[in-house]
């Protein structure tokens, strides 16, 4: 079945004919279909059976997915991997390229850089391209290159756009985003602490920070770094500035590249910087002073809607395992194969579940996004936050558990997808901020109307009571 033949029903109205076509291209070919009947009126033809239906989907499985090892061993081992750049992914660009799968991530409602598509189309090829290691960055569609490149559309100026968004457009170039820091608890930006001074016609930055993914990278080339300008600033959502930072600057160094329970993820890797009197000119300011907050939540919430969409993907691959295994006819138990046990049966059905209704978070999400903005759907961005990664963990650990030892080893891809999903728990911000918000924002919009509500339904619950020659119920 093809991709565009599985797009949930409530979602089908908002994808066009081209991203249908699109989506395809990102799978397996089908088998040669059986002979049409002779009386098969040609309305009912689907979109399966399209000449174009040969690209994201088939792109990924065909493509990626086997490459996927070939990506790991051109790497090779030690510390090479991280001067390395693996002749696969630049052929899969090249052909990603060829087919029109290209920077699909930028929104055609704000964006003309992109390839013109919306977040809820994109959102349904995100989920193919999850289901590979390297397919988004094949597609020119990773992070964190995604939202830095969305910073720099929207919110630079043209001479940044022509230094550092053309070639990241392009993917000559990769880059990196620098926000939390080792010293302070970035879950609260407003602890950020690097020092950004202005001297002249220059800005001096002074401060470190960690977790700074794809700063491994040889192909990075520009760091977007969040510091404070103004720190005395009374306002504390008007302290902070973005400065755009060449990674080659005198006065960086790149400790330690952070491991994420055990991976490394070379080359892309999670930096852990110093800088000492780093010195940019005063043109790499983006937007302007004190503007860091908003550009951020401009960046911020576009990235997380993409991780939930790329997250649903791995959850589906994870089911995919689990159902290979249970029906491995050398595995028994026993006496008989898992596919033979209830519990087994039981956790196919649950994930099934559990990811469609995970998919449905985030294409709503994705609708609410493409009908105003990102600020418009942040009560749907954090329920597809919250809920997304803990849906993938629960399948990924049901598809470990089904292969024992197995599991959690490299002889899957499970272990691996387990600790990279972890990590969005905590990344763009922990589940337990965007609980806190989304609570304290749905109970001040309801509070005093279900209690009014509520009120009034009592009261004419006793009225009607008494009327009717019964005592009134007592009420807590």
């Amino acid at each position: 079945m093809s991709a565009s033949t599985r797009i949930p029903p409530i979602a089908q109205p908002f994808v066009s004919d081209r991203a249908k076509k699109t989506l395809d291209q990102v799978r397996i070919p089908p088998p040669p279909p059986p002979p049409p009947e002779p009386s098969l009126p040609r309305h009912r033809k689907t979109i399966a059976n399209h000449p174009i239906i040969t690209q994201v989907e088939e792109f990924v499985e065909k493509d990626c997915v086997p490459a996927d090892a070939v990506f790991s061993a051109e790497l090779g081992e030690g510390e090479k991997r991280w001067q390395t750049t693996p002749v696969v992914i630049e052929k899969l660009k090249a052909k990603a390229k060829q087919l029109g799968l290209w920077n699909m991530f930028l929104p055609k409602s704000h964006f003309k850089q992109g390839a013109g598509f919306t977040n809820l189309e994109y959102g349904l090829m995100a989920e193919l391209l999850g289901k590979s290691k390297i397919a988004s960055e094949a597609t020119n569609n990773a992070a964190p290159d995604t939202g830095n490149m969305e910073v720099l559309a929207k919110y630079g100026n043209d001479a940044q756009k022509q230094q550092w968004l053309t070639p990241l457009l392009d993917g000559t170039i990769r880059s990196a985003f620098l926000m939390t820091e080792p010293d302070v608890a970035s879950s609260d930006a407003t602890n950020i602490e690097l020092n950004i001074r202005r001297e002249g016609n220059e800005y001096v930055l002074n401060g470190s920070k960690w977790w700074s993914s794809g700063a491994g990278d040889p192909r990075c080339k520009v760091y977007l770094v969040m510091g404070k300008s103004d720190p005395n600033n009374p306002d504390t959502y008007r302290q902070q500035s973005v400065v755009l930072v060449p990674a080659d600057a005198p006065g960086i160094k790149v400790h330690r590249m952070l491991h994420v329970y055990g991976y490394d993820d070379a080359p892309h890797g999670h930096g852990h910087i110093t800088f000492t009197n780093v010195r940019v000119p005063v043109s790499s300011m983006v937007l302007g002073e004190g503007r860091g907050f908003e550009i951020i939540q401009g960046r911020l919430g576009p990235g997380r809607i993409h991780h939930a969409m790329r997250t649903i993907g791995a959850a589906e691959k994870a089911l995919e395992w689990l159902i290979a295994r249970v029906n491995d006819e050398r595995k028994q138990t026993f006496g008989k194969p898992l596919a033979a046990h209830g519990v087994i049966l039981e956790w196919i059905a649950r994930s099934r579940i559990e990811v469609d209704a995970a998919r449905l978070i985030v294409l709503n999400a994705a609708i609410k996004i493409d009908q105003g903005d990102a600020k418009s759907a942040l009560k749907e961005i954090a329920q597809a936050k919250v809920l997304v990664p803990q849906t993938a963990l629960t399948i990924i650990d049901r598809a470990v558990q089904a292969y024992g030892a197995a599991g959690v080893c490299q002889d899957t891809p499970l272990a691996y997808l387990w600790a990279g999903i972890r990590t969005l728990r905590i990344a763009d911000g922990p589940d337990e901020v965007h609980l806190q918000q989304l609570g304290r924002r749905e109970n001040r919009a309801r509070k005093d109307a279900v209690t009014a509500k509520l009120k009034w339904q009592q009261e004419e619950s006793d009225r009607l009571l008494i009327a009717s020659g019964y005592k009134p119920k007592s009420h807590l």
